[in-house]
């Protein structure tokens, strides 16, 4: 068997928060997608891409934020996430900031679904007024959900399509994506340091804090009942 074939395939997941087609936004995160699959490709690796539209989610969104409840098309979206090797997240900027629905989408997974995955951040605007929002605003985001940031930030205002330092940064930001996803940061940490992160309990069905669900106290918790060796005692004096 060749060395080739014996190399994983990076899956790379672009989450674009464009709300038309075609997007500038789309645009900025499939230059950088084909930009990290290019170079993986010239290092030996196989690369899948999948491109999540926000836009699509619209009509689960509020609900996941009412409630907690995921669509399927959200479902979808998660496990892709959950799978993916790479994240690109690419969004359009307003007032100042990452669009709501890019916000929104975020702040409805789940804490621990990030953790130690590596990303490469992007975002457009109309102006280069707003170049700091990639930095301020989704680093510190990503840096709650605990991923990897790549070092390079992407942002592309209206004048910059038309600079060459635009294809230098992302293809920047595309390397140091394609080193992370092969250093297996992410799977280290998963694999051999998972248990010295905070996690929210229910966020890996208990198994992140070492919960027996099958105890009494977890059987009574969770309105059940106790074991039959245990039926007859209840710590309570009936006579």
């Amino acid at each position: 068997m060749s060395e080739q074939a014996t190399q994983p395939v990076f899956r790379l997941v672009v989450v674009n928060a464009g709300i038309s087609d075609p997007s500038s936004t789309k645009l900025l995160g499939d230059r950088i997608a084909q930009s990290a699959r290019d170079i993986a490709e010239q290092r030996g690796h196989t690369v899948t891409v999948t491109t999540l539209d926000l836009r699509e989610l619209l009509p689960e969104l509020s609900g996941a934020l009412a409630s907690g409840l995921l669509g399927p098309r959200f479902t979808s979206a998660v496990d892709a996430l959950r799978e993916a090797d790479g994240v690109i997240a690419s969004t359009p900027v307003y007032k100042a900031g990452p669009s709501g629905l890019f916000s929104s989408f975020f702040q409805v997974l789940d804490n621990d679904l990030l953790i130690a995955k590596p990303i490469a951040l992007g975002a457009t605007a109309g102006t280069a007024r707003h170049a700091l929002v990639v930095d301020e605003q989704m680093r510190s985001l990503f840096a709650y959900l605990r991923a990897l940031s790549v070092p390079t930030s992407v942002f592309a205002s209206t004048e910059d399509w038309q600079d060459k330092s635009l294809g230098t940064r992302i293809d920047r930001a595309a390397f140091e994506l394609v080193l992370l996803i092969e250093s297996g940061f992410e799977r280290s940490v998963r694999g051999e340091s998972w248990r010295q992160y905070q996690h929210e309990y229910g966020s890996a069905g208990g198994t992140e804090l070492s919960i027996d669900l099958n105890s009494d106290l977890m059987r009574l918790a969770t309105g059940g009942s106790l074991s039959p060796e245990n039926a007859g005692i209840t710590g309570i004096d009936e006579g």
